[in-house]
């Protein structure tokens, strides 16, 4: 006879095991099966010592399991997991592969890889994404190719080949690179998708020899060259230049996983969306029940990868096979989002209402749904007239029309230009994508309800969610062309630019366009700047910057000539490149956009005339200050060297303001003539340390201010993403009096020129916890920058990079 069970669980990992760990507490009848020989194998894969974040915080989401989970090595936690396994009593056998599943709710058949099926009342598919996606090209399943690394210090003294260009890639090979000569495959021509602190690491690697990369590069086939052989295979590449074998003891290939549709389906679970879309997930209802009765999906599987979310589906999952109804433990946050009962009689009304009036949400799971309502912000109705933001604002977030309509006034130079947003459109995502400055204004309509998300949740949710990534990207592209084109573009011949352009990646210090080669192509910056730059006198001077939202290339294509200028990537940069026939097209069927961009580009020929013209020195002094991140900053500090007495007022002021730590060194940093630009934050306009921020503890503020809040948990990822090392981890000090009459009297405080005592940065001498802390801006300060305010001379200034750079180029064309 068959084994038989209530609930057979498959897979060990959070989701599973936190699934069986319920089940055994409560007495119910179960099995947890694994196919490996060890628990979640996905953690167990990770590479030791990797640490492992309890994320959302406890405040959002509680932890509901029967085993525990904190924060901590892989090691530990994995530890912490298997003690549970034994205390909890759970039911679990490894080595054991389930190949079908077939029956119905009550009476399933677990046919398993061993042999001895199992049956079932009910089974819950915990088995994640666990196709790893393999190579596909012949020899890709030798003994020497793997797809996974668990230690890299197993290996050494080895040339090894990593494959991939993401976060799992870049670690593996950063880790190999100590002991083994590492190369690594970048079917691209960056590292895009991974994060930025790995993309800072991989590419300062490559600039320093450590690491070998091949950039544009594909796989053709692997060879096993042998035992005879030096090295135990041959990696056969195609690259820019044609085919290239690399000899090679190991290959290691990252290149991630995706769903095993071809088992789920075979049970009859439905997939909704293109079948050769990877990324599709299953759909499930509020019991985490799929369309087959009896067959409940839960974890990574239906777009919950984070461990915590992960475990609380397999407590709840079990709660609701055995009858006792149990409300998700996000259910009392989106009450409050939702605003349950005052605006909808329950959160599911709510996430059937948003469903029905945001078709770009419309086909989300709904665990994935329930996850981006729970990080955007509370649902607000608005009264006619009001303005969300204004033309050349600073905030990024994202908005959804729930209700009514909102008016976008176009350009802001001419007031008549408008247009009007209803019920299932949104705004925002231009500013979201491109960090720049708001383009247009916005106001509300009768009955206006908005769903507003945050930039770090709206990023996250568009990499993980192809579809919403494909509609936010073309109404991008439609406003970019519109806005740099014209307004009054037809229909028809915007839909033909949208549908030829093309958007391309360029890593820093990357020629995009090259002064003298033939130019047939128009870019629109989508994100990052460019510098533009032209040979005078045997050397390249840059003549200015162009940022997000600005534009190159138009002289060349609309003359049909050479490059003029070369135009080169000031910092990680992405533009839309319109198809050179389909807008000669739009020009000649529209003589108008022909009259008005050689009126810009002739206006910029001009300005960069009388900076030639001039012989001053501004060129030189540009390219040296978009080189220390000018190019994309807001508000940059400066030092007149020839103005400062070097008294350091100014970091004793920004320590004086700051509980005794100084946000800036005025030593450190680059000097270019007479202008010094010391260690201190340029609030990017696109900020670097907002892009993992787990608490989302850094924001804007209105006037600018990149700012961190007191919601930090010193994870110190802002530190690690900051290309300009302006972010650093301390012990905030309490203030310390410092008054004469203090110290006189009571001897509290400091004496008169006494420097106050070093904050903790590196250790944790103090015993407290440590947070990231940076320029602020003084932002709570009525008068402005402490250290602008100190300083005697007036050799300290802080400018926004245009007005600085526009003076520069003002002052050397008046010569």
């Amino acid at each position: 006879m068959p084994e038989q069970y209530k609930i057979a669980i498959v897979g060990s990992g959070p989701a599973g095991l936190s699934a069986a760990g319920r089940a055994a507490e409560k007495g119910v009848s179960h099995i947890l099966l694994e196919a490996t020989p060890h628990l979640a194998n996905t953690i167990y894969l990770y590479q030791k010592k990797k640490f492992v974040m309890a994320f959302p915080p406890s405040e959002i989401i509680p932890l509901r399991s029967s085993l525990p989970f904190d924060q901590g090595s892989r090691e530990e936690v994995l530890g912490h997991w298997e003690d549970s396994v034994k205390r909890l009593g759970i039911n679990l056998r490894y080595g054991a592969e389930v190949k079908a599943v077939t029956g119905t709710k009550g009476s399933f058949t677990l046919e398993m890889v061993s042999g001895n099926p199992m049956q079932a009342e009910r089974v819950v598919l915990a088995i994640g994404k666990g196709n790893l996606n393999k190579l596909g090209v012949p020899g890709d399943e030798l003994p020497f190719v793997q797809y996974q690394l668990d230690d890299p210090e197993e290996y050494s003294d080895e040339t090894i080949v990593v494959v991939g260009a993401g976060d799992s890639a870049i670690e593996n090979a950063i880790g190999l690179s100590a002991q083994n000569n590492v190369i690594i495959i970048n079917r691209r021509e960056e590292f895009a998708r991974a994060k930025p602190a790995n993309k800072t690491q991989i590419e300062k690697a490559i600039k320093n020899g450590k690491i070998q990369c091949f950039y544009s590069t594909v796989p053709v086939r692997v060879d096993d060259l042998g035992a005879a052989a030096g090295k135990r295979g041959s990696f056969v590449l195609k690259g820019p230049d044609g085919e290239e074998a690399v000899a090679c003891d190991r290959i290691i290939a990252r290149l991630g996983a995706s769903a095993p549709r071809k088992f789920l389906e075979s049970m009859g679970i439905r997939i909704p969306g293109d079948p050769k879309d990877a990324n599709a997930l299953p759909e499930v209802s509020a019991t985490y029940e799929s369309n087959v009765p009896g067959i409940h999906i839960i974890g990574a599987l239906v777009g919950c990868p984070l461990i915590k979310q992960a475990m609380n589906q397999g407590y709840e999952v079990v709660e609701h096979i055995e009858g006792r109804p149990v409300e998700p433990a996000d259910e009392q946050a989106l009450r409050v989002n939702l605003e349950v009962p005052a605006r909808f009689p329950s959160v599911d009304k709510g996430l059937e209402f948003i469903r029905q009036n945001t078709p770009m949400l419309a086909e989300l799971p709904g665990p994935q749904l329930r996850e981006f309502l729970l990080y955007s912000e509370k649902l607000r109705a608005y009264p006619p007239g009001e303005v969300i933001f204004e033309h050349n604002d600073y905030s990024d977030s994202f908005y959804a029309i729930l209700k009514g309509s909102v008016e976008v006034q176009l350009d802001p130079r001419d007031p008549s230009r408008k247009a009007k947003l209803t019920a299932g459109q949104f705004f925002g995502e231009t500013s979201l994508i491109s960090g720049r400055r708001r383009p247009y204004t916005v106001t509300t309509g009768p009955d206006c309800l908005l769903l507003e998300t945050p930039r770090s949740q709206m990023n996250k949710f568009i990499n993980s969610v192809p579809s919403v990534k494909a509609v936010i990207d073309r109404s991008f592209l439609r406003w970019a062309i519109q806005s740099q084109i014209g307004f009054d573009l037809p229909p028809q011949g915007l839909d033909h630019l949208i549908e030829t352009a093309k958007t391309q990646s360029f890593d820093a210090k990357k020629v995009i366009l090259k002064e003298g080669e033939p130019g047939d192509s128009l870019h629109l910056v989508r994100r990052g700047s460019v510098t533009v730059s032209r040979q005078i006198g045997g050397r390249d001077h840059v003549l200015s910057y162009i940022a997000a939202g600005g534009q190159f290339g138009e002289m060349a294509i609309l003359k049909k000539g050479a490059n003029t200028e070369t135009v080169r990537a000031n910092v990680a940069t992405e533009t839309i490149r319109l198809d050179p026939e389909a807008f000669r097209d739009v020009l000649q069927k529209n003589p108008w956009v022909q009259l008005k961009l050689e009126k810009a580009a002739l206006k910029h020929i001009y300005a960069s005339g009388k900076d030639i013209a001039s012989g001053q020195d501004s060129p030189d002094i540009i390219s040296f200050l978009v080189s220390q991140g000018v190019g994309e900053a807001t508000d940059v500090l400066l030092i007149d060297e020839s103005l400062c007495v070097r008294c350091d007022n100014c970091e004793k002021a920004c320590a004086e303001t700051h509980q005794g730590i100084s946000r800036l060194n005025r030593e450190a940093g680059p000097t270019f003539a007479y202008i010094h630009v010391p260690t201190s934050c340029r609030h990017c306009e696109h900020p670097h340390c907002m892009k993992d921020c787990p608490p989302d503890a850094i924001h804007r503020n209105p006037d600018g201010e990149v700012v961190i809040d007191d919601s930090c948990i010193g994870c110190g990822n802002c530190k690690e993403y900051c290309p300009y090392k302006v972010i650093q981890l301390a012990e905030k000090q309490p203030p310390e009096p410092t008054g004469l009459f203090s110290w006189l009297l009571f001897g509290k405080g400091r004496a008169p020129g006494q420097k106050p005592a070093p904050a903790h940065h590196g250790g944790d001498e103090g015993g407290h916890q440590k947070k990231a802390v940076k320029c602020d801006m003084c932002a709570d300060l009525p008068g402005g920058s402490a250290c602008v305010r100190a300083c005697p001379t007036g050799a300290a200034i802080r400018v926004s990079p245009q007005e600085f750079i526009n003076r520069l180029r003002s002052n050397a064309a008046a010569g």
